[in-house]
């Protein structure tokens, strides 16, 4: 308790406190973006629960992995080393070749973000590739247990990958729940609104996927030891996303126009 009103206390805790939510929400638009293309392709009346269970199941891990920081800190050693060395460059390998846990799950998270985006293009693309099932109500149970095991699967790299952020941001346990509590909520919230943006734009969806296909780019560089900076990746769907948006304003100038 004590040490609760120390940190209430502390200028520089507020400090991180907002530091590290910012940062959180900004890590969790990814795992936002993924969830909204997944629950679109559900029947209606099953996105917007599809979303919840998705956004808490995605709070319960992030708790859960604070709970074992000691555990989460661990799987940033290495596990195996290839022992291979690149061409080097001033004297150092120009890849890694020692692999953690976290590589290991960050690579596998990646491959996996390119092949569900590269699969949701090409059903953009050729919608017709995939058959009909006969029985609506079971493909639709179906889909939504198959939507909510992928959304699984991406929440343990995103959490690991958040909490990994928040150990490095600060020492201070309560203000690591607290910033992931409030970041989960601001995911919560916004769910809905993004999810049925996109549904209604169908060219942000295929903007969406590309912003995944970098984001699996990005994961995969991350676990061979290639750091980008998130400043660049977040640039650039700004820009993009800008650039999606000016399209739009003139396409609904045009049909003023018609």
């Amino acid at each position: 308790m004590n040490e609760l009103l120390h940190l209430v206390a502390d200028p520089a805790a507020w400090a991180a406190l907002v530091t590290l939510i910012v940062m959180e929400v900004v890590l969790g638009i990814d795992n936002l973006v993924f969830i909204s293309i997944l629950s679109n392709k559900l029947p209606p009346e099953h996105r917007q629960r599809v979303r919840r269970i998705g956004i808490s199941l995605a709070l319960v891990m992030r708790l859960v992995l604070l709970s074992t920081i000691a555990f989460i800190v661990g799987l940033t050693a290495p596990v195996f080393d290839l022992g291979l060395t690149g061409p080097l460059s001033h004297g150092e390998p120009s890849f890694e070749t020692a692999f953690s846990w976290r590589d290991l799950i960050l690579i596998a998270g990646g491959l996996f973000l390119i092949w569900k985006a590269t699969k949701e293009i090409h059903h953009a693309v050729d919608p017709n590739a995939d058959e009909a099932a006969p029985d609506v109500k079971t493909a639709a149970i179906s889909n939504v247990g198959g939507a909510i095991f992928q959304i699984i699967l991406l929440d343990i790299v995103f959490s690991i990958d958040s909490i990994l952020t928040a150990v490095g941001m600060t020492d201070h346990l309560p203000i690591m729940i607290a910033a992931v509590v409030v970041a989960v909520t601001v995911m919560l919230l916004a769910a809905d609104p993004l999810g049925n943006f996109i549904n209604d734009n169908p060219t942000v969806v295929m903007l969406a996927l590309g912003f995944l296909l970098m984001i699996g780019a990005v994961l995969i560089a991350e676990g061979f030891g290639v750091h980008v900076p998130k400043g660049y990746i977040y640039a650039a769907m700004a820009f993009s996303a800008g650039v999606e948006g000016l399209n739009m304003l003139s396409r609904k100038k045009r049909a003023r126009k018609d």
